[in-house]
């Protein structure tokens, strides 16, 4: 072995062929230990005075713990100690949402903006996002973190060139990596996308019938009906509006009509919204009937639903004369009340049904309906097993839609547009148990094209007798207002 040599002569040691050409390598110089310990020490003040300067009310935490520790010892340091732990136990025990706001939330956005920070560039690169460029790979920027108790929202700046797809196609790569179950991509602005990370399933276990609110609660932009997928209530608008709910047989599509009703169970005692059910089926609404009769009217009959629906059209069509030049929007009154058409299994009326002509009345109202009646207070709520264009053509124009458990991944993209598979609303793979799959689906409103994964209330049969009993005894509410 030859001795220590250095720079050019470096690449003739391994040349084991002594006529091949030689190979010329870079020069390779040995920078002096006390040079590296200089380098590595002045790089770790700057980046002490950096995290000093970022933080001032940490480094005057730390500068007053200090003070009290050379005055008073360790004693004042416990005391001190003691105190804190007391105050944030009883703003706790009383303020709850300000110990929510001001203590556990930032705590834990933080403590996840370091788990997320800590693994970034490795579930980056191993995923494929974090693109060569000039000889050096770019990572996406991690911007904010906000860690819900079951979801974490993580805001990423993008690469130039990159889009939310490149992040979309790795979404499973992605889970993984964070170790959450599921992640979606959300567009925020042009460059940033959002990651949801699901660390929890919150809607894993059915949820009881919602308490009845006030007649103060009940907002018609509003009605709770169940809860979001970070834990949030899930509230649905009616006023201004028109819904269609998708689902297979046992979804839980009753599980949204009768939340819904529940929901505006004040309202209509109120006088202030009118209920007419169309139950082709005499199943899921019959079990409410006295509601209906009350508050509105019902109808089980192919025949009777179009009278009802075409009844519904001329009144809508009265309104709206009264209300030409007058106003723009509808405001619920006793005499103008809000009018909410529920239809379940729309499709026999639609699609199955025999009588040619029948059907045509039929579609011809509710055409009409969701095409004039937002304006004048008139909102459609249908529910079908079969999305598909031949059997409801006029899908499209409801604005809210729900799409529950589907036989097929195709239907996600029929009921809630294009692409919404995509982006994570996976419909056909929701479980068909009872316990763990009925009532979850997805939503996608008129405003906002990305899915959120909700879960709807229970609302049992005893909870319909509950309300029949409490809101549907006595006489009909007009015969009430005419003895009046």
């Amino acid at each position: 072995m030859r001795g220590r040599v250095t720079g050019e002569q470096y690449t003739q040691i391994d040349n084991p062929d002594p006529f091949a050409s030689p190979v010329w390598r870079s020069p390779v110089y040995r920078t002096p230990e006390l040079v590296i310990w200089l380098v590595q020490l002045l790089r770790s003040l700057v980046r002490l005075a950096w995290f000093l300067i970022r933080h001032p009310l940490l480094d005057l935490a730390a500068a007053m713990l200090a003070l009290l520790w050379l005055h008073t010892g360790w004693r004042g340091v416990a005391a001190l100690a003691s105190a804190v732990s007391t105050g944030l136990v009883m703003l706790r025990a009383r303020r709850p949402d300000w110990f929510t706001r001001f203590v556990s939330t930032p705590v834990r956005c933080r403590w996840r903006w370091w788990f997320y920070r800590r693994h970034w560039h490795a579930v980056m690169t191993i995923t494929g996002l974090a693109p060569a460029y000039r000889g050096r790979a770019v990572l996406p920027v991690l911007a904010d973190v906000t860690a819900a108790p079951c979801t974490d929202r993580v805001t990423v700046r993008l690469v130039s060139g990159q889009s939310p797809k490149h992040f979309a196609d790795r979404a499973e790569g992605l889970a993984h990596g964070f170790k959450a179950y599921l992640c979606r991509v959300r567009t925020h602005t042009p460059g940033t996308i959002t990651l949801e990370l699901v660390r929890r399933d919150a809607l894993a276990e059915p949820m009881p019938a919602l308490p009845i609110p006030d007649a103060a609660g009940a907002d018609l932009r509003a009605l709770p009906v169940g809860r979001c997928e970070d834990g949030s209530a899930f509230t649905v608008r009616l006023h201004g509006t028109h819904l269609l709910i998708a689902g297979a047989t046992g979804a839980g599509k009753g599980s949204y009509l009768w939340g819904l009703i529940r929901a505006m169970l004040p309202a209509m005692a109120a006088g202030l919204v009118r209920a007419c059910a169309c139950d082709p089926k005499l199943m899921e609404l019959a079990f409410g009937r006295a509601i209906f009769d009350r508050y509105g009217s019902y109808a089980a009959d192919p025949g009777a639903i179009a009278e009802l629906l075409e009844a519904a059209v001329a009144d809508m069509q009265e309104r709206a004369r009264r209300f030409a030049g007058r106003q723009r929007d509808h405001t619920p009154t006793p005499e103008y009340p809000f009018t909410v058409i529920i239809v379940d299994e729309i499709a026999f009326l639609t699609a199955y049904q025999a009588d040619r002509k029948l059907k045509d009345r039929t579609l011809a109202a509710l055409a009409t309906l969701t095409t004039q009646g937002r304006a004048v207070g008139y909102c459609v709520i249908a529910a079908l097993q079969d999305p598909r264009k031949e059997v409801l053509n006029i899908r499209n124009l409801f604005p809210d839609k729900i799409a529950l458990r589907l036989d097929e991944p195709g239907q996600a993209d029929m009921v809630l547009g294009d692409g919404a598979r995509d982006r994570g609303a996976v419909c056909d793979q929701i479980s068909s148990g009872p316990r763990t799959g009925a009532g979850v689906g997805f939503v996608r409103l008129e405003a906002d094209p990305d899915p959120v994964r909700v879960r709807a209330a229970f609302v049992s049969d005893d909870d319909i007798r509950a309300m029949t009993t409490t809101y549907a005894t006595g006489m009909p509410a007009h015969a009430e207002s005419e003895a009046a």
